[in-house]
């Protein structure tokens, strides 16, 4: 009879084996293979999208999601995971305007009013002016304060591509912020002059400069003899063209522009600031979403990757105006930059992993919305929406003050329309005029045309992608600053 082994005899027999190959294995000078390393994730960003809605505070927010998509719907910034409140007051006001409050963004330090990325101690000293207003000169002083470093200047040093993108003239207060210094924001000729590669009066702190600046405000770079505000007879495109610059000045010249070829980019689409998004033109000016993707497609050419400051900087014009649509309108058009940027990156960075986009406001306004009013739906065609008078949630009939008036849902603190006397000859206010595209709505206090106030509350802000998660609780301005340089390792 043939002996076979138990089937527990065999078990042990393979282990022992195992455990003598095992054995002779370290015994021997041949290196045991290990299984390769899992990849160690970077703890900085490549890449940050910086996103300001120029007086975008919390009311119009909520205005333009209603006005966009209803009460129930969600705009782009609202799906963004990271949140945070920001204070916005500046060195010397409780209520800021945007040239310190970008500035505090761009640079952490707090500055006075009407400053541009300047010290503390710097003064806003008026420019000198001739008898017909036009700003003439800088009068800022040798020793009036020193340089504070941007953002922008940093990713710079570090190799980085920088790009600037606006709805309103490129010199204006929040992009001049990024890249220039000095005492007076109006100081626009000067501030033209920083961002020229080389020229008089250049921030070498850019290196070759910019790679991507798009907006309006071509007066500025234009002599008076081209219909621009230059007195000292330099062509300021001529010379970023000089540059290597693919210069684009309407919508055709700007889709003839290949953004994953061009290396550098500048564009200048009006005189002053870009229209208001309810009154463009798109055969002759790019959307903020059109100029924010082909920002985007120009800037990651640069394999170390980029910083840009996307504005939509006509919300607050609408604001101050207190014409309500125009404001809600580009908000609208600020978010669709905000998905048009997310979508772009995600070709190639589907988790952000890579990116950190923040999106916030430099400060608020005065808008509110009044009454109990019943739900609108977003605004289309024969519902005026949150643009319309307030009605009872009950009974659907306009609600009326004391003088027997209907009122709008939007009005503002302050502003230019304000009945001298008692409302009731308004008592056939209706949506048809309050839903109107140019109608600007009441306020409590009086003042001059285009000149509603800037209001202190706190402004929101929106992370998501790399890093984002250190954008939480109360927030001061400057404090951004920091988390945006540690994020991207600058």
């Amino acid at each position: 009879m043939k002996y076979s082994p138990s089937p527990v005899l065999r078990i042990c027999a393979s282990i022992c084996s195992a455990l003598a190959l095992l054995s002779a294995c370290s015994s021997s000078n041949t290196t045991a293979v290990t299984a390769p390393e899992t990849p160690v994730e970077a703890t900085t960003a490549k890449n940050v999208i910086f996103f300001l809605g120029d007086g975008m505070g919390m009311t119009t927010l909520t205005a333009a999601r209603i006005y966009a998509v209803g009460e129930d719907g969600d705009l782009t910034i609202d799906t963004l995971p990271e949140t945070a409140f920001i204070k916005t007051f500046s060195n010397d006001a409780q209520v800021t305007d945007s040239a310190p409050s970008m500035s505090a963004y761009m640079t952490g330090v707090k500055m006075n009013n009407e400053v541009i990325s300047m010290s503390s101690d710097t003064k806003a000293i008026d420019p000198i002016v001739d008898a017909n207003g036009n700003k003439l000169a800088n009068n800022c002083g040798t020793s009036n304060g020193t340089p504070a470093t941007t953002l922008i200047e940093l990713a710079k040093a570090k190799g980085l591509g920088t790009g600037v993108v606006t709805t309103t003239r490129v010199t204006h207060a929040t992009p001049a912020a990024t890249y220039s210094h000095i005492c007076h924001r109006d100081l626009e000729n000067d501030i033209a002059a920083q961002v020229v590669p080389g020229g008089t009066g250049y921030n070498s702190k850019l290196g070759e400069g910019l790679d991507v600046l798009m907006g309006g405000g071509s007066q500025f770079f234009m002599t008076k003899a081209q219909g621009g505000k230059r007195a000292d007879g330099r062509d300021l495109i001529a010379e970023m063209k000089a540059k290597n610059y693919s210069f684009a000045s309407n919508s055709t010249e700007f889709a003839a522009i290949d953004g994953a070829k061009a290396t550098r980019m500048f564009g200048l689409f009006t005189s002053s600031h870009m229209s208001y998004d309810l009154d463009r033109d798109p055969a002759k000016e790019p959307s903020l979403a059109e100029m924010t993707s082909k920002a985007i497609d120009v800037l990651s050419q640069n394999s170390k990757g980029f910083f840009l400051m996307v504005e939509g900087g006509r919300i607050d014009h609408a604001l101050h105006e207190t014409t309500a649509k125009k404001a809600l309108q580009d908000t609208l058009a600020f978010d669709n930059a905000i998905k048009a940027a997310i979508d772009k990156v995600k070709l190639k960075d589907p988790e952000l992993k890579n990116t950190l986009i923040v999106v916030t406001a430099d400060h608020d306004h005065t808008l509110v919305l009044n009454g109990y009013a019943k739900r609108t739906g977003k605004t289309a065609t024969g519902n005026a929406g949150v643009l319309g008078v307030v009605k009872n949630y009950v009974t659907g009939a306009p609600e009326k003050d004391l003088d027997g008036a209907p009122y709008s849902i939007i009005g503002f603190g302050n502003g230019e329309n304000r009945t001298q006397s008692s409302r009731a000859s308004l008592n056939s206010l209706d949506d048809s005029v309050t839903g109107a595209n140019t109608y600007h709505q009441e306020a409590v206090v009086r003042v001059s045309a285009g000149n509603e106030t800037h209001g202190g509350t706190d402004v929101f802000l929106g992370a998501t992608g790399k890093n984002a998660e250190t954008f939480t609780g109360t927030l001061d301005n400057t404090k951004v600053f920091s988390l945006v340089k540690t994020a991207l390792g600058l």
